[in-house]
């Protein structure tokens, strides 16, 4: 199965609802890995009290929000993009772009504001990005961005706050 089908696949079970209890099901952490340590550490209990329902399951439990369901797919206003849970300035609108597939993209963060891992769920391989003050799920990393990285970092909206410059 090529990468284009396994994100054509990916995006119909997004769209059907069905991809958080299969990326549930498949998600796989080595047993060697030390935990990583975040600058800001709260319980589940405070991330629940803390935030959204949807921003707790995307930013503490690795969910992914529905594509084309944010309203910041649609921000074309200069400013910053900050981690829902911390506030960590994590993007500039400058570097925003369209990418078709319904999350809020970007081709790089701004300095020292997001950790990567390796993601082997769904079986293929993928890179995870957090913000790196609290550990939040933001979202994942691809290759095929335009210049001047060749990166795209989609974001799940509801991970992310908006302001405006």
């Amino acid at each position: 199965m090529t990468m284009h089908d396994r994100r054509e696949t990916l995006f119909v079970l997004l769209a059907a609802g069905l991809a958080g209890p299969i990326v549930a099901a498949c998600r796989a952490t080595p047993a060697e890995a030390a935990p990583e340590r975040f600058e800001i550490n709260l319980s589940d209990a405070q991330w629940k009290a803390r935030l959204s329902p949807a921003a707790w399951r995307v930013l503490r439990h690795d969910g992914t929000e529905r594509p084309f369901s944010s309203p910041l797919d649609d921000e074309h206003r200069p400013g910053r993009y900050l981690c829902a849970g911390c506030a960590l300035p994590l993007f500039d609108a400058r570097t925003k772009f369209d990418s078709g597939t319904g999350w809020p993209s970007f081709w790089a963060p701004l300095p020292d504001a997001v950790r990567t891992r390796t993601d082997s769920t769904l079986g293929m391989s993928r890179i995870e990005v957090h913000c790196r003050r609290c550990g939040g799920h933001l979202g994942h990393v691809f290759d095929d961005g335009p210049k001047p990285t060749g990166k795209r970092y989609c974001m799940n909206g509801v991970a992310l706050i908006f302001r405006p410059a």
